[in-house]
C-alpha cells in the first residue's frame, strides 16, 4: 500500500538531533521517509543526523550540511535538493532553540541570535523554496513554532517566543500570497514535549540539570498528564504536508497535550 507522501520530495531542516532519541526533525525524516518521501535531511551539524540515517530502515533519506541563517548557504542546499531530486513538494522547517532571558537580561548579540535561528532561518528556507513550487504550482510548507509563541510557558525567553509567534504570522501572510499558486502553508506548534534536547539543556538551564525535577515541572501544567515526544510533532506535520490537508492553508495545529487551554 502507498504512503501517503509516495513519490513527494521533502526538504526537513533541523533533522539532526542533540542527543538520542526523537526530537521533531528526526522524527519527520524518519516518518516521511515511512510514508514514501525522497527525504532531504538537512543540518548544520553532520554527526547530528546519524543516528536519523540510522533510523531510516524504510525509505530514502539523503543528508546535506547548511547554516540556515546564512543566504548563500540555503540557496546552495535548495539548488542541491533540486539536482538531486529534481523538484521539490514539501518544506518542513524545523531549526530552532530557545535562550532564556527576558528584555533586560537577554544581550542583544542574543536577541539577535534568537531571531535568526528561529525566524531567519524560516525566512530564508521559504524565499528560495517558494520560487521552485511556484514554478511547479504545488506544494506545501509547514512552519515549526511553539507554544511559547502563544502564551508564557514557565521562564522568561522573551527572544524565543518573539521569533516563535513570528514564525506563526510569517506563515498566515506567506499563505494567503501564496495560496492562488498552489502553495500551502501551515505551523506546527509544539508544546513541551520529552526530545533530546531536555536531556542535553533545558534541564541544566531551568533545573539544575535535575532531569527529572524539569519533568515533574512540566506534567504539571499538561492536562493529558504526560509530554509527547518529537513523533507527536511529525504525525501533525505529515498531515499538514499531505494530500489529506488538501484545503488547510494559513492556520495552525497546536500539539501540546492541551496546555495552552489551560488558564492557569
Amino acid at each position: 500500500m502507498p504512503g501517503r507522501l509516495q513519490g513527494k520530495v521533502a526538504i526537513i531542516t533541523g533533522a539532526g538531533c542533540v542527543g538520542p532519541g526523537w526530537g521533531n526533525g528526526r522524527a519527520e525524516a524518519v516518518l516521511f521517509a515511512q510514508e514514501g518521501a525522497k527525504v532531504f535531511a538537512v543540518d548544520r551539524d553532520a554527526d547530528a543526523m546519524r543516528e536519523t540515517l540510522e533510523r531510516a530502515d524504510a525509505g530514502e533519506i539523503v543528508s546535506h550540511t547548511c547554516d540556515m541563517t546564512r543566504d548563500a548557504d540555503v540557496a546552495a542546499m535548495v539548488e542541491a535538493c533540486r539536482a538531486r531530486f529534481g523538484r521539490i513538494d514539501i518544506l518542513v522547517n524545523n531549526v530552532g532553540g530557545s535562550a532564556a532571558g527576558g528584555p533586560v537580561e537577554l544581550s542583544e548579540e542574543r536577541w539577535h541570535a534568537q531571531v535568526d535561528h528561529n525566524l531567519t532561518s524560516v525566512f530564508l528556507a521559504c524565499k528560495h523554496v517558494l520560487p521552485v513550487m511556484e514554478a511547479q504550482r504545488s506544494g506545501a510548507i509547514v512552519n515549526t513554532a511553539s507554544t511559547s509563541g502563544l502564551r508564557w510557558t514557565g521562564s522568561a525567553q522573551v527572544g524565543y517566543a518573539a521569533a516563535k509567534a513570528g514564525v506563526i504570522q510569517f506563515s498566515r501572510v506567506t499563505a494567503v500570497q501564496y495560496a492562488a499558486k498552489g502553495i500551502r502553508v501551515n505551523t506546527v506548534v509544539p508544546g513541551q514535549l520529552h526530545t533530546p534536547m531536555l536531556e542535553a539543556r533545558l534541564a541544566h538551564q531551568r533545573a539544575g540539570g535535575d532531569v527529572a525535577a524539569l519533568v515533574r515541572q512540566r506534567v504539571a501544567r499538561i492536562p493529558l498528564g504526560f509530554m509527547g515526544d518529537g513523533r507527536d510533532t511529525a504525525y501533525a506535520a505529515l498531515f499538514l504536508a499531505s494530500d489529506e490537508a488538501r484545503f488547510i492553508t494559513g492556520t495552525e495545529i497546536v500539539v501540546d497535550g492541551g496546555m495552552t487551554a489551560r488558564c492557569d
